[in-house]
């Protein structure tokens, strides 16, 4: 009884809150990320991820995030790639460095939250489509080519109810091959009260609006992002570099 009547101040403050920041803070962000990238040059860059890596971290704290990062982020052209437990897993990672995302085409049918998916850079991809996964691959290489970073969460999506690191799809590292740029594996896990939250992420059979709903009004967690030792790509297979990545990222996740 004791936890319904907290969360329900607490469901009220974050929905507020979160309210404010889609009226009046979030549409003049992404057109200054916009105007910015636009602009076609270093400076308008540097100011859109800038806005980019904030308004992430907004978004992370409306949620009652507080977002720990140990290890340092490498710079300029290099894939991330992350273990995957939340549809936040993405703010979560962006409030690190500027970097854009692969993420399911899924996410552009989202209200409001296309809108910021698109403002991160994200590249969407109709799973299941080869025309799709070729131009992701595109996509995603010539991002690498400009020297900037790109984010795929390799199990290829969320599934409810399963709590250990699942399978890295291989392919998925081709374009850090091609490229020869570095594979940096990140492990991220949702911490309360010293122990891994499971909770945190879909449950079976719960819907997008559910979750939502449900985490603004649960208690605030940690979420512990840690920057593994990159991985040199270049003229390595695929499978090894999915298989080394998921083994760094199940080192850190279980320890």
């Amino acid at each position: 009884m004791l936890s319904i009547v907290a969360a329900i101040p607490r469901f009220v403050f974050r929905s507020l809150m979160l309210t404010g920041f889609l009226l009046f803070l979030l549409m003049p962000t992404v057109f200054l990320i916009s105007r910015n990238r636009n602009r076609k040059t270093g400076e308008g860059a540097t100011k859109a991820d800038q806005a980019a890596v904030r308004l992430a971290r907004s978004l992370a704290w409306l949620f009652g995030i507080k977002v720990e990062i140990t290890g340092a982020p490498v710079s300029g052209a290099v894939l991330f790639t992350a273990n995957h437990i939340s549809w936040l897993d993405i703010p979560v990672v962006h409030s690190a460095c500027a970097m854009g995302f692969v993420g399911k085409a899924e996410i552009e049918q989202w209200p409001i939250f296309s809108f910021i998916a698109r403002a991160g850079g994200t590249i969407f991809h109709q799973r299941g489509s080869h025309d799709s996964a070729t131009g992701v691959a595109h996509a995603m290489e010539q991002r690498l080519l400009e020297g900037r970073a790109v984010t795929i969460f390799p199990e290829g999506g969320i599934k409810p109810g399963v709590k250990e690191v699942r399978v890295f799809h291989a392919r998925m590292y081709r374009p850090a091959v091609e490229v020869g740029c570095p594979v940096q594996p990140v492990m991220i896990r949702y911490m309360q009260n010293g122990q891994q939250d499971h909770d945190f992420s879909f449950r079976v059979g719960e819907s997008m609006m559910r979750n939502i709903i449900r985490v603004l009004a649960r208690k605030g967690v940690t979420a512990e992002l840690c920057f593994l030792p990159p991985i040199e790509a270049a003229g390595k297979p695929r499978r090894e570099l999915a298989e080394a990545s998921r083994a760094a990222v199940i080192n850190a996740y279980e320890s």
